[in-house]
């Protein structure tokens, strides 16, 4: 079996600069082979059947995340005719991307899971095979009655890389699943380096991490925290905005998604010479209306704060980027200034195009939605900054 905003004639911070979408490239990449890899690892298992009328069954879960609206999750590269002002488009569009990013994490174990879910393998099992993408050795592995974290899982699906338990100090373990039924809960583990050693050595730190729930014991049907620690930074000259470290937290009640967490930026400049921003975001969005709301703070990197008041407003999209061109320019026109903080109010609005306007809803259908993230407060930026994501070795 194989497996195959400001534009003057001094600083400019433009739209053009502030493009985080290419961070969404390696993880699709990542999902594109995974993917296949798994389909054609088992495709060539044979499937196994139970009962008496022959009917399939199967350990894996069949899913292992909650879907997140098109208009609070988007990758689109962002769109903007505005050149010389610091709008909604750059800060909230933004978040979108941020959140894709998370959102392609989830993807990523759901399909896996839904990839191997399809064979029907309803039992513990072990096997060896060769990696078409790296010609490497890989262990596949599912056990009953796993421990992780202080807690017994009914069962744990690994795949590591067996040739070697390590490369340079690095960890073999590339996919982990551990889960339990009645009700599904579960968490999944992510390394795409051992998935596939092809993959450049800058990915052998970047873990995945999806912690999954329909149990309600959080007041949702169903709800994740989609972590992702060490993703590459790509070059700040070229993507200031790069994202490494992130957390997220989706839950789902009726047709109301809430979406609210941080993602780290350590380059990200805007006017002056402060470096390193956290997006910390909370979010709601109705699934079938294409309307959401989201209100963003700009932290710095690390800050020690878990008051709403402080991440959200204290530090708000207005306030932190007002401050910083009054530090550059303090006797810019207020005119001007008006102008270079256009849709920076808080909260920002979403249609199924995106970015709609910020401060003053569209209609009172947002109205609920607006209400309802008044309720949510972002992680601590510094839990994101020392964020680790360990797998069972």
């Amino acid at each position: 079996m194989k497996k195959k905003m400001i534009e003057t004639h001094q600083t400019v911070t433009s739209a053009s600069t502030m493009n985080p979408a290419t961070a969404l490239n390696p993880l699709k990449i990542f999902l594109g082979f995974l993917l296949l890899a798994m389909i054609t690892i088992l495709s060539s298992c044979e499937k196994e059947s139970i009962g008496p009328d022959n009917e399939p069954d199967s350990l894996i879960p069949d899913r292992f995340m909650v879907e997140i609206p098109k208009s609070i999750s988007s990758g689109e590269a962002l769109k903007s005719n505005q050149v010389d002002t610091m709008n909604g488009n750059h800060i909230y569009q933004h978040l979108r991307t941020f959140i894709a990013v998370g959102e392609s994490g989830a993807e990523l174990a759901q399909n896996i899971m839904l990839s191997i879910a399809v064979h029907n393998l309803n039992r513990p099992l072990e096997l060896t095979y060769i990696s078409d993408d790296d010609g490497r050795a890989k262990h596949l592995e599912i056990v009953e009655n796993a421990m992780y974290e202080d807690q017994n899982w009914q069962y744990r699906l690994t795949i590591s890389d067996a040739d070697g338990n390590t490369q340079n100090g690095h960890s073999n373990i590339g996919l982990q699943v551990f889960w339990s039924w009645n009700p599904l809960s579960g968490i999944a583990l992510i390394n795409p380096y051992n998935c596939d050693r092809t993959t450049d050595e800058s990915y052998a730190e970047t873990n995945f991490r999806i912690d999954y729930s329909e149990a309600g014991n959080l007041g949702y049907e169903a709800h994740m925290f989609v972590s992702i620690s060490g993703f590459p930074l790509p070059n700040p000259l070229q993507e200031p905005f790069g994202m490494d470290n992130m957390k997220m937290f989706v839950g789902k009640n009726g047709d109301k998604v809430t979406i609210y967490g941080n993602s780290q930026h350590p380059n990200a400049q805007f006017f002056n010479n402060e470096t390193g921003f956290n997006w910390a975001f909370v979010a709601a969005a109705w699934e079938n209306q294409d309307m959401a709301v989201a209100e963003v703070g700009l932290p710095p990197v690390g800050l020690d704060e878990t008051d709403r008041e402080v991440l959200l407003e204290t530090y708000s999209v207005y306030n932190v980027l007002r401050n910083q061109v009054l530090s550059v320019w303090p006797s810019i026109d207020n005119d001007i200034l008006d102008a270079y903080l256009y849709n920076t109010q808080a909260p920002g609005y979403f249609n199924a195009s995106g970015f709609v306007q910020a401060g003053t809803a569209p209609s009172e259908d947002y109205l609920p939605l607006t209400e309802h993230i008044q309720n949510l407060t972002p992680f601590n930026p510094a839990e994101i900054l020392n964020l680790s994501i360990n797998f069972d070795e």
